[in-house]
Parts: C-alpha cells; structure tokens; sequence
C-alpha cells in the first residue's frame, strides 16, 4: 500500500483508493501487495492495447535505444511516418502532433480561429453542447459544458456558446455571423457515454455545410478503433473539419494528434508548438498502436467482443434492476437505477475489478481493445458481485 507521507507530497486534485500499481499485462494489474485487479477502465480508454502489450513495449525499446527526442524544430522518422500513415488512412491533409488530448482540443480551437480570421470576416466563437467535455486547460475547459467546470478558475476564455445536446434546432439557432465551428464528442464520454444520434450528426454536418463554418469533431475518447471503428465519425457517415485524437492513440504514451482537411489547414510557422511535441518516442509508440489497430480483423474484433460484453453487461442490468446500455463498440456506459455509481465502483474495486462513474447515475467500461471473452466473464461474476455487495451495504444502514 502507498506510503503516506509521500502522498502527502502530491497536489490533493483527486481521491485515490489506497492500492500502489506496481505491473500490468493486458487485462491485468498487480499492487504492490500481489493482488491482481481486471482492468475494464484502462486509464479512462488511454490503454487501447491493454497494459505493456509486446508490439509497443519493444518499439518503445528499440527507439528508445536510437533516439528519443531531436527536438521539435527537426524531423524525426517517426513523426513523418506516423503522419502520412495517420492522414493516409483517416483522409486528412496534415497533422500535428501533441501531448494530450486537451492540448488537441485547444490546437482545434486556435486552428479554427486562425481560419475565421482568413475565411470568415475575423469570426471566432465556437458553438459546443452542454455537459461536453473537452480537456482540462483553460480554454478546453472554457469549451466544455460540464457543470463541475462552471465556477472554476474565472474568468474563462470568452467565445463559446453551449447548447444542449442532440438538439439541432437549437445549435441552428447559436449560429450567427460570429460563428467559425461547431465542435463536439461523437459520444459524450463525461455525460454518462451519450451517443450522438444519427439524424443529429448528419443534421449538423449539414448546417455546418450550408452555413459556411467549420465542423470539429473531438475523438479523443471515441478514435483509434475504440467504437469500431477507426474514428467514429465513420459510424455516422460525416465528415470533420478537423479531428483531435488522444487517448488510445499512444496506447498510454502520452500521445495526442490535431488532424485537419482541406483549407482548415491553415497553420504557419511560430503559431503553434510544444517541446515535446511529435518526439521520436511517442510517435514510435503511435505508429505501433496504429499499424496493429488497422490489421485485418483487429476492428471485426473489436466489434465481436463489443457484442459479447454488451449482451453480458445488459444481463447483468436487467438482474439488478438498472437501465438500458449507451455507447459504441467498447466504449460503454450502463446507467444506474436507485445504486450511486460511487458505491458500486468501491464494491467492484473490493472485488478485484477497476471500472469508473463518469456521473452518479452510470459506470462506464472501455476495456482493452483486446479484451478477451474469459476477461469478460470474469468482469460480469464480478460485476455482479459488486451490485450485490453495494446494494446489502445500503441495505445494512
């Protein structure tokens, strides 16, 4: 268990349980106590291979043995690979590499500005939906509409009106003479996994299209084969702007890519930067998880082991008592019925198994993209276990 005066010595911006992780494999993480814990967050989807699988650990290794990072003002082999692979196989023009996903979301946000200021008379506001999330720096928060955020750190960055979600007349509506984009989630991550719906998706590419403003769609979560399908805007059948990716891009390397079509390519030289970013490292690591994601039958994969835990899962609710389930491929949110999220993922963690609750009222499970049937099984029992030890604990007070 953690030691804890050093604990003491971490900014408190988080409540962790007490366990210290010290390996994981796949599915699997092991504390310093040899306790073992399947794994159906995986860092909040970063993980898309599972924990320390083969292909990224030895390219890690052999790049880390050659080169690590020339700096940003030079080219490495892997940045230009990982960038005429990456646009080749999503149709986008250019890229550019970060370091996370929030980091993305605010390239988006200034790449969307710099275009209205050559294609839109100087327009700079940003229409986005309530109970978005975006990221954690400040105009990434300033774009979310997540509650939690509305009283932190004020003044935000002006520029952004929210609208409710799912709703296209009123995003119609926010659109004014002002507006450069419409930025949002696929699915609503944060919210409790909401999905866009199909007519909505469609429906604001259109006005988009009619309206002569950009359409930014925020994949961080929902990319790199977590719905599916290569980037989730391909279940829809639109077409972005621009494109942020994140997450399970690096595989959990901190990896991040601002992906842009056409005349939205628009950045010149010394408006946008980073230290670290496009290093020789992440983007090996990127490469790695890319190339496997688009092996024949990795997606189909993805796909089966999506049906299989959702027809468990849906199981398992229906037992309990709790609702319907949201989300795409193994991005997937089961929403609660009279339990607090809270309490079940205590109960789950006792059970050896770490999943989360983006709201009270729902858990959300984005496992491995490799997850196997047994892993699923075994998630279930102890699902199941979970609800029942939650609801005796509520029981006994």
């Amino acid at each position: 268990m953690r030691d804890p005066l050093a604990a003491l010595r971490l900014m408190r911006t988080v409540e962790r349980p007490e366990q210290v992780f010290v390996r994981g494999q796949g599915s699997w993480l092991w504390d310093a106590d040899g306790r073992a814990y399947l794994d159906f967050s995986q860092g909040w989807a970063v993980n898309s291979l599972g924990h320390s699988p083969n292909v990224l650990v030895e390219a890690l290794k052999r790049q880390a043995d050659a080169l690590i990072n020339p700096g940003p003002s030079f080219y490495n082999r892997g940045m230009l690979k990982l960038a005429s692979r990456l646009c080749q196989v999503t149709g986008s023009d250019q890229v550019y590499f970060l370091n996370s996903g929030a980091e993305a979301n605010e390239g988006a946000i200034k790449l969307a500005r710099k275009w209205g200021r050559l294609h839109r008379d100087g327009a700079f506001r940003i229409v986005t939906a309530t109970h978005s999330f975006h990221g954690r720096t400040l105009a990434a928060m300033s774009a979310s509409g997540k509650p939690d955020f509305e009283e932190l750190f004020e003044p935000k960055v002006p520029g952004f009106a929210k609208v409710p979600y799912n709703d296209l007349e009123a995003l119609e509506a926010a659109v004014d003479e002002q507006t450069v984009a419409v930025m949002l989630e696929p699915v609503q991550g944060e919210a409790g996994v909401i999905p866009a719906t199909l007519d909505y998706l469609q429906g604001v590419e259109r006005l988009c299209r009619s309206r002569g403003i950009l359409l930014i769609l925020d994949e961080v979560q929902t990319g790199v084969g977590r719905c599916g399908a290569l980037l989730a805007e391909e279940l829809y059948g639109v077409r972005a702007d621009i494109i942020t990716l994140g997450k399970g891009l690096g595989g959990g390397v901190p990896l991040a890519a601002l992906l842009a079509r056409g005349n939205a390519c628009c950045f010149e030289p010394g408006e946008q930067g980073g230290t670290y970013h496009g290093n020789a490292l992440m983007t090996a690591a990127g490469l790695a998880v890319l190339n496997t994601v688009l092996e024949p039958g990795f997606l189909e994969g993805v796909r089966e082991a999506s049906n299989y835990m959702r027809d468990g899962l849906a199981r398992v609710s229906r037992r309990h008592g709790h609702g319907p389930l949201r989300g795409h491929g193994l991005l997937v949110g089961l929403p609660l019925i009279g339990q607090e999220a809270s309490q079940v993922v205590a109960a789950a963690l006792n059970e050896g198994l770490l999943i989360n609750a983006p709201q009270s009222t729902c858990l959300r499970f984005s496992p491995a993209l490799t997850v196997s049937h047994s892993n699923i099984d075994e998630m279930l029992k102890r699902l199941n276990r979970a609800f029942t030890l939650s609801k005796n604990k509520v029981a006994e007070v």
